[in-house]
Parts: C-alpha cells; structure tokens; sequence
C-alpha cells in the first residue's frame, strides 16, 4: 500500500492546487472588479469636482479683484459702484464688507435678494471677524471662515476675505464677501444618485458640510472617542482628506456595515478642493460593492464546473500514475543506491584528500593501492602500485619492516596496531610518528588495509616553544615580584646615602666616594628593575598615527648627550615625508631609544651610531606598506653563536655589571605586539646593525597633514 501513497498524494495535491487556483481566480477576478469600481468611482467624481474646484477658483478670483479695485485711487462712490457690480452679477454673494487697516468698517453692501433678511442674516459677526484675520494675512492670500449657523441657508454660508495691497491710497485693509456656498458645491450631488453611494464633504476648516451623509458625519464627530476605532477605515478616509491628498481606500465589509452601506466592501474615493493651493475643502464618496456580488456569484459557478472536470481528468491521470509507478519502483531503487554508492565513494575520497594525517591503503599482496593528499608530495610519484620499502626508498630498512610486520599483524588479528611516538625517519632523522594499521572488515582486494602515518615533529617543535615559553613567563613573573619587593628598601637607602653625602660635604671627604658609589650602584639597580618591570607588564599596543620625525627629533637632545658623554659621533636621517606609523609613541619612544644606547655602548671612542628610516613594500603580497628603520654602530659587533639569542630575556655580550639583557627583550616584544618585524645583522669587528619594519598607519591625507 505504501507504493500507492506517493501518487494519492499527488493527486490530493492536485485537487488541492486546482480548489486553490480557483480560489485564487476568483479573488483575482473580485479584486479587479473591485479596482475597476473604484476607477469608476473615482472619475465620477473628478469630473464632479471639476465644475466645484473651478467655481472655488473663480471666487477666489473675483475677490481678489475687488482688492486689487479697492487698491485703486478713486471715490468711495466709484468703489461702492464697483463693488455693487460685481455684488450682483453672482448670484450667490450675498454682502461685501470693507475695512480699513485700523479693522474698522468703511463699507457695506447687500445685494437686493437678500435686502429683506434681518442684519443678522446679511452682516454676521464673522464678516468683521474673517476681514481682520485678513488683515495680516499676505496679499492675495483668500482667508475663509468657518460654516455661519442661523443663517437663510444655516450651515452653508462663509465669509472669504482678503487683505488689500498696504500701498493702495486708503492705507490698505482688506475686503470680506459673505458667500452662499450650496449652489457651489452642487454639482457632487450628481455623484449620490446611486443609492449604495454617500457622500462625505469636510470644509476648510475640517468639519462636514450640509451636503455631507448624515451617518457619516455622526461617525466623523465621534472620531476623536472611543467609537473612532470601530471605523478605522474612515478614520484613515479623513485623516488623508485634511492632508489634502486623493485616491481610493477600501473598508471592510463589517465597517461598511456599521456606516450603513450595506452587507458588502466599500470602495471610498477622495481628493481635495483647492483654491489656488490656498483654502482647501476635501470631497470623499463611499461605495457599497453589492452590485458585485450577483457577478461573483455567477463567476463561482462557472469555476466550480471547471474545476470538477479537471478533477476527473486528474482522477485518470492518477489511475495511470499509479499503474506506471509499479513498473518504476525497481528502477528508482538501483539509481538511488547507485547514486548512493557514487556519493559515499566520492565522500570518503574526499574525507581522506583533506586529513593532514597521512593515509596508504594497501591491497592483499600489501601494494600500495590509493594515497591522500597529504602524503603524495613526500612519497615518490610511483608509489601507487609499489611496495612499501619501493614507496619510502630513503627510510631505514628497519623501520619499513616494522611497518609492514604492523600490517601483517593489524590484518591477522582483525583489531586496529599502532605504534606511538616512534622514531622511524621515514622521511629525515629527526622524524617521529604515531602509525595505526586498521584492518577493512568489508575490504575488496584493492584496499584491505589502512595505515596511518601520523607526523609528530610539528608537535613536539610546539612543545619545545611552548616549554620555552612557559619558562620565560616563569621567569619574568618571579623577576617583577622581585623587582617590586626590592624596589622601595633600595628607595630608602639611596635617600639615607644621598643625605649623609651632603652631610660630609660630598666627595672631597674621605667617606664621600663610598657613599657616592653607593648612590650609583643604587641607581644602577633601579635601572635593572624598571627593565625587569618593563619586560613584565609590557601591554598589547594601542596604536595610533604617529609620524616618526618628531619623535626622533624629540630623542635627539638625550642621545646627543649620551653620545657626547661616551664620545661617539650620533647622526640620524629620517625624512618629514615619510608615511606615519601605526604605534603607540611612548613604546616607539622606548624602542628607538634602547637601541640607541645599545649602539652607543657598543662603540669605542670615536665610533659612529646612525639612525635612518625609509618607505618600503610589504614583504607578503597584500600586506600593508611598511617603514624601515636601522639603527647601525661600527662597535665590536656580535659574535655568529650568539646572534640567535640576542632578544632572549638576560642575555648580554657586555661586560658582567655593564647590562641586563631586557633591553633587546623589550624592543622585540614591543615591535612584534605592533604588527613589526625585528632583526639583527653583525659581524664581529665590524659592527652591527638593528633592522625595523613597522606598519604603516593607514590614514588617509597623511602626506598633505605632514608635508610642512
């Protein structure tokens, strides 16, 4: 049964992807429908709020004309004529106001059709109120108000005002129009015909026009409560239309629900209302999608049917797949096992390749059948088909006869035979190795046995380094508790010597040149315990850009002194241009001066030290640029014996009493913790020379920062 399960499950799964294709189409199709609606709702009302922005324009235009009328010299009778003009050639203004730039009234006019309303309907408070905002306001700029209530059309009149140029004859002011805005905004009643359509209509100032649904105004005056989150998408609906933004939005059905669009999506469509970019009014319809559904209904039938008939093609389909996964089975075992037995092939081979232990597999006759990576280089290029003294021709013949009685043992026994540690010199004398001879329990007649030849002399070279290692932390951790333990006593007894010298008078007194002696061998031991210190709290380096100029300038001074002192001739030739080091100054510092002192101490009179520095490449491809320094003296020189051990800790050439040791032992530390290399080349009688390559700082403007 279990044969059959693989093409069942191809079938499920084709029926499956046929019920989620159909699926799929249908939602595709009802989103494209859903898309095409809104498209068609959102042109219906472009072309509505066309004819509204266009009036919105020509209000604003009309009032800054009669701004621009009052701005001119003339009477207050031809302004008053001028005004009455344009008062009564639109129907829908219903008074105009103007004031002077105190904010007083200077003139007022009611068109006839409004001259039988009380005051209070033609000259609102906001007339006044509306003309002085404008009076602030920049030239042209159209200042609208909020909806006057109590008026003849309650919550469609506003009052629009602009300021007039301050230049004008009259000292400017502003002028005010009290508007009738319905028939203004009548052309988007034209888009609610549809009764799944309502309208929305926010003003300058935000709040819903007259024109506006009544649920949704509700809805919108409760935004700002808890009900707002029952209605996220009209929330988002407003929040877009006071951005004065346009498009399409869709809600929900259960929110569309409680708008009172019915059991179905709605589309919302917006954009705003402009007066030259200034007073905006914003328009949005919302769409019940209910028309759609009949369409859906109709696509969902059409579907099924589809869908039922590529099933029963899928039910043949999988009546033949399973008869032909019968005859296939058998087939697809011997590959799978094929591949299988390709792929531990080509596994193992691989395994074997990237051991660094070497590895030789030997047949039944003990030839060598097959050998890894990391013996092929050391063995001849015929070992593969030989035998074991043809394959290691320079190896003693005991030691190839131990190797091949290990074989003959591994395999006789069937158990795993090794030798630990063994001094074979397979290869040269000092070799030493781990050998394991492992028996293959399924070996065929190219490869019964393996024998693994484990190279020792790395390690035990790593062994004598970290022994050596070991030894000198030992010794420098037992010298600094040293150094700290004698230091202060030492302190102290200078103190008393360097007291009772003055006390005698100096060293013209019979005890003075003791007590001098005293003071200097004191001194000579505190030198001894600050390189001992040195040597054993050396820090890993913090480096930084430090040009090397300065800072052998600020050595000068002391070396010249010393040099005087000692009476060698001190020279140095280190270029401004020179790229800056990645150090830390105050080890630099130690650095250059130790080895100058060392090559001043090791000169005669009359003798030369010379420092010099320059450029140089990066001795590894890829590494970065270096700068090389040379400290070179024309002194005694060292001899061959002992150039290999001149950066040990302790180790001097000087005189017993004359050096420590630490000094080439800090220097080393410091320039190797920086990412340096340090060396050393003498010949005895003819001097020595200190050879640096610090790393550059890569820091870019180097030159230009140093080139002064």
């Amino acid at each position: 049964m279990h044969r059959l399960l693989a093409p069942l499950l191809l079938l499920l799964f084709a029926l499956a992807s046929v019920a989620g294709g159909a699926v799929w189409f249908i939602q595709r199709d009802r989103q494209a429908l859903v898309e095409q609606f809104g498209r068609d709702r959102q042109a219906q009302l472009e072309e509505a709020a066309t004819g509204v922005a266009r009036s919105l324009e020509d209000l604003g235009d009309n009032l800054r004309f009669a701004s621009e009328l009052l701005a001119q010299p003339g009477s207050t009778g031809d302004h008053l004529n001028e005004l009455r003009a344009l008062l009564e050639a639109v129907g829908q203004y219903r008074a105009i106001a103007v004031l002077g730039p105190d904010g007083e009234e200077r003139l007022f006019l009611v068109d006839h059709k409004s001259r039988h309303l009380p005051r209070d309907a033609v000259h609102p408070p906001a007339l006044a109120d509306t003309a002085r905002q404008a009076l602030t306001a920049p030239v042209g700029h159209v200042i609208p108000s909020h909806p006057i209530e109590g008026a003849a059309s309650s919550g469609w009149m506003r009052v629009f005002a602009t300021r007039i140029d301050s230049d004008a004859p009259g000292g400017g002011g502003a002028v005010a129009i009290l508007v009738d805005t319905e028939p203004l905004f009548a052309p988007l009643r034209m888009v609610t015909v549809d009764g799944n359509t309502r309208l929305l209509l926010l003003g300058a100032h935000g709040t819903p026009a007259p024109m506006s649904d009544p649920a949704l105004a509700s809805w919108h005056g409760r935004l700002g409560e808890s009900a707002g989150t029952l209605v996220p998408g009209l929330r988002a609906l407003v929040a877009r239309m006071r951005a004065g933004a346009s498009g399409t939005l869709r809600l929900n059905e259960a929110e569309a629900q409680r708008l009172g669009l019915g059991q179905a999506d709605a589309v919302a469509t917006f954009r705003p209302l402009r007066m030259r970019g200034e007073a905006s009014w914003s328009v949005a319809t919302l769409s019940s999608t209910n028309a759609l559904r009949s369409h859906e209904r109709t696509l969902v039938l059409r579907l099924s049917l589809a869908a039922l008939l590529v099933a029963v093609f899928l039910v043949a389909f999988g009546t033949y797949v399973v008869l032909a996964n019968r005859r296939a089975v058998a087939l697809r075992e011997s590959l799978r096992h094929a591949a299988r037995f390709a792929h531990l092939h080509e596994k193992t081979q691989k395994i074997l390749d990237h051991i660094p232990t070497g590895i030789l597999a030997l047949n039944h006759e003990g030839r060598i059948s097959a050998v890894n990576q990391a013996l092929r280089a050391r063995l001849p290029a015929t070992a593969v088909g030989s035998t074991l003294p043809e394959a290691f021709p320079t190896a003693p013949s005991a030691a190839v006869q131990r190797l091949g009685a290990l074989v003959l043992s591994a395999r006789d026994k069937g158990a795993v035979r090794s030798l630990h540690g063994e001094p074979l010199s397979l290869f040269n004398e000092k070799d030493q190795f781990n050998v394991h001879a492992v028996p293959l329990e399924h070996g065929d007649g190219e490869a019964s046995t393996l024998l693994v030849l484990e190279d020792l002399s790395n390690v035990r070279m790593l062994e004598d380094q970290l022994l050596r290692a070991e030894k000198l932390a030992t010794v420098g951790v037992l010298a600094a508790g040293v150094a700290h333990e004698i230091g202060t006593p030492l302190g102290i007894i200078r103190g008393h010597a360097e007291y009772m010298l003055q006390k005698v008078g100096g060293v013209e007194h019979p005890q003075g040149r003791g007590l001098s002696a005293i003071v200097t061998q004191i001194d000579r031991v505190s030198r001894i315990i600050r390189q001992l210190l040195d040597l054993s709290r050396l820090q890993p380096a913090r480096a930084g850009v430090v040009p090397l100029a300065p800072v052998v300038r600020g050595l000068q001074e002391l070396l010249d002194v010393e040099a005087e002192r000692r009476r060698v001739h001190f020279e140095w030739d280190v270029p401004e241009r020179l790229p800056c080091l990645a150090a830390d100054a105050d080890q630099l510092q130690q650095v250059l001066l130790n080895l100058a002192l060392n090559a001043c101490d090791a000169c005669t009179a009359g003798g030369h030290v010379r420092l010099s520095a320059r450029a140089c490449a990066a001795a590894d491809a890829g590494a970065v640029e270096q700068v090389e320094i040379r400290v070179q003296d024309d002194g005694r020189g060292i001899a061959p014996e002992h150039l290999h051990q001149v950066f040990d800790p302790f180790f001097t050439t000087k005189k017993r009493g004359q050096g420590t040791g630490l000094g080439l032992s800090v220097v080393a530390q410091v320039v190797r913790n920086h990412g340096g290399q340090v060396g050393v080349d003498s010949e005895p009688g003819r001097g020595t020379v200190v050879t640096l390559r610090w790393p550059v700082a890569a820091a870019p403007g180097w030159e230009e920062r140093h080139a002064v």
